[in-house]
């Protein structure tokens, strides 16, 4: 799947300058709405806030954003949106062509401060290396970033299964992939429940789990056997089994799967041959990090 086609812009007979293109939906608990929270704390930095959510406005099928745009998806006023794109501009941050906005690669150095300051991610690429060339599958690793997950580390085959560029940094949702359903898996039935009450549940196949009640119900098992396998519920045709990485005390750290094709590997292989290999990497990742 390419990136996301530009939305149709409709004719405007009173300017000779292109319509902008539809807005895109708004994000569930906008970042304007989280930002407000913190008013009266006098040690926060409002413009700084805004500036971050600015930044993670932009996704892999919406790399280029007007202003207006920007600010329909963080509900923060365009006057302040355009502030923010000015600085990162000059700070070599962002660009654009006069009418919509993107980043530019600088922004990597931000993500890259932290996978190069820390263990878990440092520590777990030579596991993914190992995982990949025993079972020539891709192997990944992520942790519960808001209502999705955040891949931190990964080992790639050359053969892409997904049409989305999962590499790291990249993010998808949480309820229907199995990395995301082991750390939701962590979470206790309140935080969950209220986690299914505002996630935006679409099915994203025919296969996709998306009622509140039948993703608790599997969460609650996923929780009980300590794995989970997702068949075709994220793509057509990409089935995968996830495991917990837990940390010194016991709680899970982030979660480790391998993905694979449904033409490849069975259910029952990733069960019989698949699984063990995580849990005994899981095992030896969490030995080394912690002893």
């Amino acid at each position: 799947m390419s990136d996301e086609t530009a939305a149709n812009e409709s004719a405007n007979p009173e300017s000779a300058r292109p319509a902008a293109p539809a807005l895109a939906p708004p994000i569930v608990a906008s970042p304007a709405k989280r930002i407000q929270a913190f008013t009266g704390d006098p040690d926060f930095m409002t413009s700084l806030a805004r500036g971050l959510a600015v930044i993670q406005a932009f996704q892999e099928r919406k790399r280029h954003l007007t202003i207006a745009q920007i600010s329909h998806r963080t509900e923060i006023p365009r006057a302040a949106v355009r502030r923010c794109l000015h600085t990162l501009i000059k700070l070599g941050y962002a660009t654009t062509d006069g009418r919509t906005y993107s980043l530019l690669p600088k922004v990597l150095t931000l993500g890259h401060a932290y996978l190069s300051s820390t263990p878990l991610a440092i520590s777990a690429q030579p596991y993914l290396d190992r995982i990949s060339d025993q079972l020539h599958e891709a192997a990944n690793m992520a942790t519960l970033e808001g209502d999705d997950i955040l891949y931190i580390a990964r080992s790639a085959t050359v053969e892409r299964l997904i049409s989305v560029d999962l590499s790291v940094g990249g993010r998808l949702p949480a309820y229907c992939t199995s990395m995301g359903r082991i750390l939701l898996a962590a979470m206790d039935d309140t935080s969950l429940r209220e986690y299914l009450d505002r996630a935006d549940l679409k099915p994203r196949t025919s296969r996709t789990l998306h009622d509140a009640e039948s993703l608790f119900a599997c969460i609650q098992q996923v929780r009980a056997q300590g794995w989970c396998v997702v068949d075709q519920e994220l793509e057509q045709g990409l089935r995968s089994i996830a495991v917990p990485i837990y940390d010194a005390s016991g709680q899970v750290l982030a979660a480790l799967n391998v993905s694979t094709h449904v033409g490849r590997v069975t259910r029952s292989e990733l069960e019989q041959r698949f699984l063990p290999i995580l849990l005994a990497a899981s095992r030896d990742l969490c030995h080394q990090l912690f002893g």
